[in-house]
């Protein structure tokens, strides 16, 4: 399939500092894209910076979605066209109920019916926001406010949707059963692009991968050879090779030994 999202040559500053340099990507129509680097590496900027989040940015490069360029656009606009983000840190509405909040992820839409469907489409994935579709967002868990950004996200209907670090602060069980709805999403026909900090979870649910380190691509590949490369297995999953280990192993000793 030909690509949903072209990024090219992208530059974003805050102030007069520079988060993205010469940044080109694309998200192939239908599959899981991943983003992986460090804290402060430039990942949240780009999609902050595709959404039309930041004031008169890009300062320079182009965004394409569809065929049709969106650098420029206002957000509501390109929601309206088709991509949803999932902010890091969920973002829900406190004080508004779970059914409220996910209703404010429908507000650019007037059928009612597909509302109706798409609201039973998120408990379906996520039948605990079902079971407390009344109560107050502020008084959910982290993983179930996290669910509930991603529901929210969905009942736009999007085409794209933006997953800014998902698994961020939760349980070992929880990233497992959230990685595996966001499989289930794509293989329903929206296309993902993840920002991700846990490599090996972002490599195993991806179709390919970028890293990001200073603002800029470093490393790009098929998810599945990123998952084989001993740099990358070293830096980003904390698994070292046999030679790495044998030496870390040796210092370590002589350490112990003064």
């Amino acid at each position: 399939m030909g690509a949903l999202l072209e990024i090219k040559n992208i530059e974003t500053y805050y102030d007069l500092i520079y988060a993205i340099r010469g940044v080109s990507l694309s998200v192939a129509e239908g599959s899981i894209t991943a983003i992986l680097g460090n804290n402060g590496a430039g990942k949240t900027t780009i999609l902050r910076t595709a959404m039309g989040l930041i004031d008169d940015q890009p300062d320079k490069g182009t965004i394409e979605f569809s065929g049709r360029r969106i650098d420029g656009t206002d957000t509501e606009k390109i929601v309206r066209m088709g991509i949803s983000l999932v902010p890091e840190g969920r973002e829900v509405f406190e004080e508004l109920s779970i059914r409220e909040n996910l209703m404010m992820g429908a507000y650019i839409r007037r059928d009612k019916k597909g509302v109706a469907d798409d609201l039973d489409r998120v408990f379906g994935y996520f039948p605990i926001l079902a079971e407390r579709v009344n109560q107050w967002a502020g008084t959910l868990s982290g993983g179930e406010q996290q669910m509930l950004a991603i529901g929210r996200a969905l009942m736009s209907r999007p085409k794209l949707l933006f997953l800014d670090e998902p698994s961020l602060g939760l349980s070992p069980l929880l990233v497992k059963e959230i990685f595996e709805i966001i499989k289930k999403i794509n293989e329903e026909g929206v296309t993902i692009l993840l920002v991700e900090q846990n490599a090996r979870k972002a490599l195993q649910v991806s179709n390919d991968a970028l890293i990001l380190e200073n603002g800029r691509f470093v490393m790009k590949g098929k998810s599945s050879d990123l998952m084989e490369d001993e740099n990358v297995k070293e830096f980003y999953m904390g698994v070292r090779s046999r030679e790495s280990a044998k030496g870390y192993q040796r210092w370590k000793r002589k350490k112990v030994w003064r």
